[in-house]
C-alpha cells in the first residue's frame, strides 16, 4: 500500500504562536503515524514562486494522511496556525512500484 504524504509551503508571520501550533499538532500527528522528513531546512528555489518555510509529512498510507487533516485535534490546532501563516497544503499519494 503506497504511503500518503503532506506538502506544506508556508510563511510564518508569528514564530512564537507557530511554536504554539506545533505543540498542538504533536498529539494529531503521532495517532496518525506521522514522520516528518522535512522541516523547514535549508532550501532554494530553482523554479517558480514558494514560501520560505517547506514541510514534508510522511503517514503510513493515504488514508491516513487524509484522517490525520480531518482529525478535530488537527483542526483545532491549525485554528491556531491559520491567523498567523499563509501557505498551501497538499495530501497526496506516494508511489508504490
Amino acid at each position: 500500500m503506497p504511503k500518503g504524504y503532506w506538502i506544506a509551503n508556508a510563511i510564518v508571520h508569528d514564530a512564537e504562536t507557530y511554536e504554539r501550533y506545533k505543540a498542538a499538532n504533536a498529539a494529531p500527528f503521532a495517532r496518525h503515524g506521522a514522520r516528518f522528513l522535512v522541516r523547514a531546512g535549508t532550501q532554494e528555489t530553482r523554479e517558480g514562486t514558494v514560501f520560505p518555510r517547506t514541510v514534508v509529512i510522511e503517514f503510513p498510507s493515504y488514508a491516513a494522511a487524509k484522517a490525520c487533516y480531518d482529525d478535530p485535534d488537527y483542526q483545532a490546532a491549525k485554528a491556531i496556525r491559520a491567523p498567523i501563516s499563509d501557505g498551501n497544503l497538499i495530501i497526496i499519494e506516494g508511489y508504490d512500484e
